[in-house]
């Protein structure tokens, strides 16, 4: 129980060191690189996630959509609640090519927990059990891209340790897309000044 919360404060860590590397600097205060808030709903099935800006390139978020796993016990593909520390790593990159990092458009790893529950699943082959949960704590690789007029894409694929309630515990990979409408008000493609070393 405790090694998921000693890995998510690890990953904390590293992520925040990796800040005090970074040259860039914005005018004014606030957040650099990302959006201070943004709630987005699910365009292709019910859902929503609501993502929150900490540091530089760190934002919390939450959401409640569809995702896959597959482990020992078997698979499943339904709703599940998600909460995620991420750390966009080529805002800079993007920025300096020209491109969009409006919306949080960027590529980020993020350390993650999913909970999964029996009642709320599309699709399984689980163990022939009533009301079975569980709870996936691992890393994910994610490609998140929000385009002018409102739409995003966000996936995401991971690895991770999935403890069981109803089932035996293991370990195994989790597939997480959605296609969503960005509700709050985006700031417009940021102005920055380059330090020079």
């Amino acid at each position: 129980m405790y090694k998921p919360l000693l890995l998510l404060c690890c990953l904390a860590i590293f992520f925040g060191s990796n800040l005090n590397g970074q040259y860039l600097q914005e005018k004014g205060l606030g957040i650099i690189n990302l959006e201070r808030h943004q709630f987005t709903i699910n365009l292709l099935a019910p859902g929503f996630r609501y993502e929150l800006g900490l540091l530089r390139n760190v934002s919390a978020s939450t959401s409640f959509s569809p995702a896959f796993v597959n482990y020992r016990e078997g698979y499943t593909f339904g709703y599940s609640w998600h909460v995620r520390l991420r750390y966009y790593h080529n805002i800079r990159k993007r920025l300096d090519i020209n491109k969009n990092v409006v919306g949080n458009s960027a590529n980020y790893f993020a350390a993650a927990q999913s909970i999964f529950w029996e009642p709320i699943q599309i699709v399984e082959n689980m163990p022939n059990t009533k009301d079975w949960s569980f709870s996936f704590y691992g890393a994910v690789y994610g490609i998140q891209r929000t385009f002018r007029k409102g739409l995003n894409i966000n996936a995401e694929v991971g690895y991770g340790y999935i403890r069981g309630d109803g089932l035996l515990d293991g370990h195994g990979p989790l597939v997480h897309i959605t296609f969503g409408w960005v509700l709050t008000k985006r700031r417009k493609q940021p102005e920055f000044q380059f330090d020079v070393d």
